[in-house]
């Protein structure tokens, strides 16, 4: 058998002490564009930039908003802040100030650390009266000239850390909560089921403001190895990085999966590759096989999370051929039910809701108790964990030899290129722009995308000049919100209680789709 990781949590922040125990001090934990930092520089710096913190905002609890891309700022803030005593919240940098205004007033950030031209997009009440807004190089080169340094915090692992903000099916993003020991048991759980160790290296392509991109530092960081960001614009800037940094470790999204094998990989680039992990949306048959030609050394982990709990379900490398389109079993400190509609735990082969017991399971929605109370609901009868479950939304089954396969997602979430998007968003900006009465938006499968986002809208009784619409949106909504498509009517249909008909639209959208021979 497998020995088990040690379930044992710790303050999030002791991860920057690891490798001073193990003598892997020197080794590389951090690749930055003009440097690179050892383990013993990322250990130094946090507790640097955790001192600053630590005078500039005493107040235990308040949180520390950060929206700037990836680098030395968004890399050591997660460990910092947490050693201090905060609440990081880090801010995707794709979103734009509408966005951001309601993250920074939802949580109440008192600092927002951010790029200069972020903070000059954000316009007067954007941020709470009481939030300083601190340039990035500003808030770095105080910290280091401060030289005020702490030593490890003595936090109680359960106390709350980070806010990541993620998009519902309905209403604007809403922040999950988390503590140290849900964060540590991530990196802790993800470490030892993909065997990372000392000498590997992590390409860190994912938005650190998501659990699975912020994952990445964490369970490299647990298992001594050593991280490169990078922001790039094009796939084949991915390759590049691979061979350059001689990478170990790559995760992706589907969407960029597709790209990567769209474009040619040198023998540099592809053989140092020992592991390749996949979240965000399912692998189709037809992707794998492609990985596993480019990539032949390394293993597939296909893997299946949400952000309540961060993660669920990995399915061993070994069976990928087998059970192509299987979602695994449970990850280490994750129990993983299958409950039908009665409320009983599912038969093998029965449709059910999964459900996510266990340490991993976060703290709720920042002070939102109704929507807490939708999904974090009391462990089903029969969990070995009780307490607080993750009640996913999601149909599943388990078949007789305990693998878990994926049935279809009971809200209307739109999933494209690997974010989580909310319709109400995009339909809230549409309206807003004064051009439409109505408007709907749908997620219509694409081969590359996963969804594409559709607007449907109905005009302002008005006479509208169509492309005024997409600049406007432009204007007001990130890039991966942008819809395909457009649909202008002089209509929407309605259903029994009056409401606009999602399904019918969707079907009618979806028809015309497979009539143009695009599916």
């Amino acid at each position: 058998m497998t020995p088990q990781p040690d379930p044992t949590p710790f303050p999030l922040d002791h991860l920057a002490e690891r490798a001073r125990a193990s003598g892997n001090g020197e080794a590389s934990a951090l690749v930055l564009r003009s440097e690179v930092l050892t383990h013993n520089a990322l250990r130094e710096r946090v507790a640097l930039f955790a001192g600053w913190l630590s005078r500039e905002v005493p107040q235990k609890g308040a949180r520390i908003a950060s929206w700037a891309a990836k680098g030395e700022l968004t890399c050591l803030l997660p460990l910092a802040a947490a050693r201090a005593g905060l609440i990081h919240v880090p801010i995707n940098p794709l979103l734009k100030r509408a966005q951001v205004a309601h993250i920074l007033a939802d949580s109440g950030a008192v600092m927002l650390i951010a790029t200069p031209s972020r903070l000059k997009s954000l316009e007067e009440g954007d941020a709470p009266p009481d939030c300083a807004q601190l340039e990035e190089g500003q808030a770095l080169e105080a910290a280091w000239d401060a030289g005020v340094a702490v030593g490890p915090s003595a936090a109680d692992p359960h106390e709350v850390c980070a806010i990541l903000y993620t998009s519902g099916s309905t209403g604007r993003p809403k922040g999950v909560v988390l503590s140290h020991a849900n964060l540590w048991l991530g990196a802790v759980s993800v470490a030892h089921y993909l065997k990372l160790a000392s000498d590997d290296v992590t390409l860190a392509v994912l938005p650190l403001s998501f659990d699975y991109g912020q994952n990445q530092l964490l369970s490299t960081w647990y298992a001594g190895g050593s991280v490169v960001p990078l922001d790039f614009l094009f796939p084949r800037d991915v390759a590049k990085a691979c061979a350059k940094h001689q990478i170990t470790t790559l995760a992706a999204v589907p969407p960029l999966w597709v790209q990567l094998t769209e474009i040619d990989w040198t023998r540099e680039a592809s053989s140092p590759l020992r592991r390749l992990t996949n979240s965000g949306g399912a692998l189709t048959t037809d992707l794998v096989t492609d990985l596993q030609g480019i990539f032949a050394s390394a293993d597939l982990y296909p893997m299946y999370g949400l952000t309540e709990a961060f993660r669920s379900t990995y399915l061993e490398p070994a069976l990928v051929d087998s059970h192509p389109t299987s979602m695994g079993t449970a990850i280490p400190f994750a129990e993983i039910l299958v409950v039908n509609d009665e409320g009983v735990i599912a038969d093998a082969g029965e449709e059910g809701e999964l459900v996510h017991c266990g340490p991993l399971v976060a703290q709720g929605y920042w002070q939102d108790k109704t929507r807490t109370a939708e999904r974090f609901k009391p462990a089903p009868q029969g969990s070995r964990y009780g307490g607080t479950a993750v009640w996913s939304g999601d149909r599943v089954k388990r078949d007789a030899n305990g693998l878990l396969y994926f049935v279809g997602r009971r809200d209307a979430m739109i999933k494209s290129a690997g974010n989580r998007i909310s319709p109400q968003e995009i339909e809230d900006a549409a309206r807003a722009t004064g051009m439409v009465a109505e408007a709907v938006a749908l997620g219509i499968p694409d081969t590359r995308l996963g969804h594409a986002v559709h607007l449907v809208v109905r005009p302002n009784g008005k006479t509208v000049e169509e492309a005024r619409l997409p600049k406007a949106l432009l204007k007001e909504l990130p890039n991966f919100m942008q819809p395909q498509e457009i649909h202008w009517k002089d209509t929407l249909p309605l259903n029994p209680n009056g409401k606009i008909d999602r399904t019918a639209l969707y079907r009618e959208l979806t028809e015309g789709q497979k009539m143009e021979g695009r599916s």
